[in-house]
């Protein structure tokens, strides 16, 4: 890569993403959006009366994200953003050269148990089935690490570091 990266923690609701994020936000220094913040307000609605989005309703949301990581590239920042980018025309939205997708992969099971202990979150259990549904893991050609969430957020933080080679902040 010819500039600090920016990496998108991504995969289904429940796998990780925020707690990851944060694990790597503080051991590098660098800033974090969280995808879920960037939502418009009819798609947390949505999401919270249980209904899964579609493209359409993703799409803005997508392009959010998108400026988001532009600006740290255009500055030559690093950065850490957290979306579920599910399929590939979402990845598809966000890739640039700098971009890394961090895949954080479970089984149903792992993430449904998760979910079931999460608290305050918008996204009720019941939309897991929609979320795999729609997942299309990042292919060999696309610029993405896959993370297996059975370890602690700790060793998973520690293992894209290590992956990636990135220098942690003293």
């Amino acid at each position: 890569m010819s500039q600090p990266p920016v990496l998108v923690l991504m995969g289904v609701s429940g796998c990780g993403k925020s707690t990851v994020a944060g694990m790597l936000s503080g051991r590098l220094g660098w800033d974090l959006c969280e995808g879920d913040e960037l939502h418009p307000p009819e798609n947390i609605a949505k999401m919270a009366a249980g209904h899964p989005l579609t493209d359409a309703d993703r799409w803005r949301w997508l392009e959010r994200i998108a400026e988001w990581i532009r600006e740290r590239t255009d500055a030559g920042e690093p950065g850490l953003v957290t979306c579920s980018a599910l399929k590939r025309s979402y990845r598809d939205v966000l890739r640039a050269e700098n971009v890394v997708f961090v895949y954080l992969a479970g089984t149903r099971e792992q993430i449904a148990a998760r979910i079931a202990t999460r608290h305050g979150h918008f996204m009720p259990p019941d939309l897991l089935d929609s979320q795999f549904a729609d997942l299309e893991p990042p292919g060999p050609d696309e610029q993405a690490i896959r993370i297996d969430i059975g370890p602690s957020a700790a060793v998973q933080a520690d293992d894209v570091v290590e992956r990636l080679n990135l220098i942690p902040q003293p």
